[in-house]
């Protein structure tokens, strides 16, 4: 991204990255459709974590808001996140935002979510999970860089 043309704005980034977060969420929804990365009546990590959190079993209905609300809430926070930290460095939108998503995926996915018990040690993972989550948050990094370099624009 050229910053020559523009001033380096860190909240113009961050409200960027957000919007880029929320349409690179709905990517990943999308990709995992396509791509699932758990077999049938494997418990998603945010279904998991509402569960503990509610200290009991989520009906289906309430499933499906935590499995929706926690993608978009963390994938808008994080491209939030990401778009200010482009701002400062533009040199992080690497591949188009898809280092971004591959990254996100060995902080949470291979590290984070397994450390809370919230899923399995990577090495015990099916690896059709891990495949999954490595492409679709590769598209979930691609559509949030793309549609924060948009929205940046404008800005």
């Amino acid at each position: 991204m050229s910053t020559t043309n523009r001033k380096r704005s860190i909240a113009k980034g961050a409200l960027a990255g957000l919007i880029g977060g929320l349409a690179g969420s709905g990517a990943k929804i999308i990709a995992e459709k396509i791509f699932p990365p758990r077999t049938e009546g494997q418990t998603p990590p945010p279904v998991v974590l509402a569960e503990n959190v509610a200290h009991r079993r989520l009906p289906e209905r309430e499933r499906e808001l935590a499995l929706q609300g926690i993608h978009f809430i963390f994938g808008a926070l994080a491209g939030a996140v990401y778009g200010a930290l482009v701002e400062v460095e533009p040199s992080l939108a690497a591949w188009r935002g898809a280092a971004f998503g591959i990254t996100l995926n060995r902080i949470t996915h291979e590290s984070l979510l397994p450390k809370l018990g919230l899923t399995a040690p990577p090495g015990q993972q099916p690896t059709q999970e891990r495949i999954s989550e490595w492409v679709t948050h590769a598209a979930y990094g691609v559509t949030t860089d793309t549609v924060r370099r948009a929205v940046r624009r404008t800005l």
